[in-house]
């Protein structure tokens, strides 16, 4: 349970029925090195102690969330797919395995020898390329590169970092049937893919009783020249047959990963000048960073999907009841390190949030908070605040953004004894 979607999951149909209880802290749950087992006896504990009926366990994160709901939900008796389904999206390197055996909308893959002293791109695969983990959250240690030696840079960057998810994420594999092409892997394994280009687009999803349904595909937006999201707008502007393909790809690849009683988002790359779509990456979980949006768009967050399927119900969601034509979230970012400065109270953002119709306002750092010991950050840029925008167009929604970024006032500033801290970026 975190504050930030507390409103939303209240905001779900059926929600006076509800009883939300928080199972482990964000804190618990993003320590430096997570330890599965410590946090399952934590859950148990907890579960164990509570004098009510347990009847649905839940969560919107990546690991170790996500792997641990169909840990909880084999010993409670809670509805969720299988654990071995979860870790076929998680695992970055057999998801594209996976992913191969149903779909060609795939860029070359390959691992990345960790061990060796200079290591190589796999072989066949060329520059530029993403190099990355097979297990991490918000792009963490996720690098693109343009020739060996920026390759050989990230390699030694993530041989550093890797063993932070990799490690915990070993005991989870130990707890699965492992197919052959799997049993040597392991968790600590560095995956090499080839650059996509084009427009980033994500679909949303669940599976009940074996019947795959879309019901959302949303725009990814970056900052210009960088590969940091500046806003995830929806409904996409894509057109209908491209978004048809995008569902097509994203039912299959479902299907063969074998999900059921589960939600799940795709990310994909649409390369309009080669007509050309290419899967990113499958998250076992809705966005929950997408829940303010189909709430303005289609009158119910994307939270009632994840409580319906614990329930056991199909989702029914409707389409296109909310009060907005369109609704955005934007990243306020910082691209250099720095402190936090001017951060709104409680207070402020309400008068902003009043002041501005169909605005909501989430900070990130906390007054004088250092940028890089901020959790769940890409490789590229740190977050000062998520501002949601709802309108009838998108130049309403750029708009409101510029207003309550203005009124708010929160910036970054170099930290003492270091250099300027340039390079923030705002919205073209």
């Amino acid at each position: 349970m975190d504050d930030a979607n507390r409103t939303t999951l209240e905001a779900v149909p059926g929600a006076a029925s509800y009883r939300f209880h928080p199972l482990l802290t964000p804190g618990e749950l993003q320590e430096d090195e997570v330890s599965v087992p410590d946090l399952l006896e934590r859950a148990r504990a907890v579960l164990d102690s509570f004098d009510g009926s347990i009847d649905a366990i839940v969560g919107y994160w990546d690991f170790p969330v996500s792997t641990m709901i169909p840990l909880l939900a084999e010993r409670y008796g809670t509805r969720s797919t299988s654990l071995e389904s979860v870790v076929k999206c998680e695992h970055k390197y057999w998801s594209r395995l996976e992913q191969q055996k149903v779909i060609d909308e795939i860029p070359r893959f390959g691992k990345v020898d960790l061990d060796a002293a200079e290591p190589e791109p796999p072989e066949g695969m060329r520059f530029p390329m993403w190099v990355k983990p097979a297990l991490s959250y918000s792009s963490e240690l996720a690098y693109g590169v343009a020739d060996l030696e920026e390759f050989r840079a990230a390699v030694d960057k993530i041989r550093e970092g890797i063993g932070r998810l990799g490690r915990p994420f070993e005991y989870i594999l130990d707890q699965i049937e492992l197919p052959e092409e799997m049993s040597r892997v392991g968790g600590m394994v560095c995956l090499a893919e080839e650059r996509m280009t084009g427009l980033q687009v994500a679909v949303e999803g669940y599976v009940h009783r074996g019947a795959v349904t879309v019901y959302g595909v949303l725009d990814s937006i970056n900052y210009p020249e960088t590969p940091s999201f500046l806003r995830h707008q929806y409904p996409s502007r894509l057109p209908e047959p491209v978004q048809e393909r995008l569902a097509e790809a994203s039912t299959r690849v479902i299907r063969q990963i074998g999900m059921d009683s589960a939600t799940f988002s795709i990310e994909f790359f649409y390369d309009p000048g080669q007509d050309e779509i290419k899967l990113l990456e499958i998250n076992p979980r809705h966005s929950q960073s997408h829940a303010e949006l189909f709430d303005y768009v289609d009158g119910v967050p994307n939270h009632h999907c994840m409580l319906a399927l614990a329930f056991g119900r199909d989702p029914a969601l409707p389409h296109r009841a909310g009060p907005y034509l369109c609704a955005a979230k934007w990243y306020h970012r910082w691209f250099t390190d720095g402190v936090a400065h001017q951060v709104p109270s409680a207070e402020e953002k309400a008068r902003v949030e009043e002041e501005i119709p169909g605005v909501r306002i989430d900070v990130v750092p906390d007054e004088g908070q250092r940028l890089r010991n901020l959790s769940q950050q890409d490789s590229y840029s740190y977050e000062l605040a998520h501002i949601f925008t709802a309108g009838e167009d998108e130049n309403e929604l750029r708009e409101k953004y510029d207003r309550a970024i203005a009124a708010l006032g929160l910036h970054g500033t170099a930290p003492t004894g270091s250099g300027s801290a340039s390079g923030q970026t705002r919205p073209a």
